[in-house]
């Protein structure tokens, strides 16, 4: 009997380490869609509501029928402070980096309007977004970027 709860025991100990062990139980990563298409309803909804403003985010639009293909995403920001451009170039940033196909973004606010085209985002960032592999690298160059606004300012224009 002594074994038998030893032994349970040590299945125990085992099991809560492992688990501990686990930093993000329950927790998709964004990454688990690299190399998506913008066909993918699917990848492109999970992806944006994981991204900035996602608690404003209302749905989205794709658009594939001809070249280029690309998502209209849709927010409700009447009453939210968050900043729409900053908002747009790192939620484009993550989605460039993640859906192969999308040549273009539009993010509808409440009341602003923003177009990304992936060319002129690569070309700010002077990187191509396809070869970012994980959320901590994609996370630091959008970061680095965000901090000058004449550089935010600059893609706009």
């Amino acid at each position: 009997m002594k074994r038998l709860v030893n032994f349970s025991l040590s299945a125990l100990l085992v099991m809560l380490i492992v688990s501990g062990c686990n930093t993000k139980s329950g927790e998709e990563s964004i990454f688990t869609y690299k190399d998506s298409y913008v066909g993918d309803a699917s990848a492109v909804g999970n992806s944006a509501s994981q991204l900035r403003g996602a608690e404003h985010y209302k749905g989205f639009e794709l658009k594939t029928t001809e070249e280029p293909y690309g998502i209209i995403l849709n927010y409700d920001w009447s009453d939210s402070e968050l900043n729409y451009k900053k908002t747009a170039i790192y939620n484009a940033t993550f989605l460039f980096a993640l859906i192969k196909n999308a040549d273009w973004i539009t993010f509808n606010f409440t009341n602003q309007e923003y177009k990304i085209t992936r060319e002129n985002l690569q070309d700010w960032y002077g990187e191509n977004l396809s070869d970012l592999e994980n959320e901590n690298e994609t996370e630091k160059i959008a970061q680095k970027y965000l901090e000058d606004e004449s550089k935010i300012n600059q893609l706009f224009n």
